[in-house]
């Protein structure tokens, strides 16, 4: 099923980081404002931001959520969408 961005609100650097610690990944490292992390199973993804308040474009929203193939289900588990 494919998420429908639309229902996705506002997030911030830190919503993302949060989520991400929410579902296992860790803090790899950090180039600049690029910073890196890791899942267990392999799964990696890049934020980049320059202060933890900042808001994502939603093409740059939709590039993170594919890199680390969440689902719909998965946002809505993790508080970053809407019911």
């Amino acid at each position: 099923m494919a998420i429908k961005y639309g229902r996705l609100r506002s997030l911030t650097a830190r919503d993302i980081i949060r989520a991400l610690g929410q579902d296992g990944f860790f803090f790899r490292w950090q180039e600049g404002s690029h910073q890196r992390y890791q899942h267990p199973d392999g799964r990696r993804v890049t934020v980049t931001f320059h202060k933890s308040s900042d808001t994502f474009p939603p093409k740059t929203l939709k590039s993170m959520i594919v890199q680390v193939s969440w689902t719909e289900q998965d946002l809505i588990r993790l508080g970053l969408m809407k019911k």
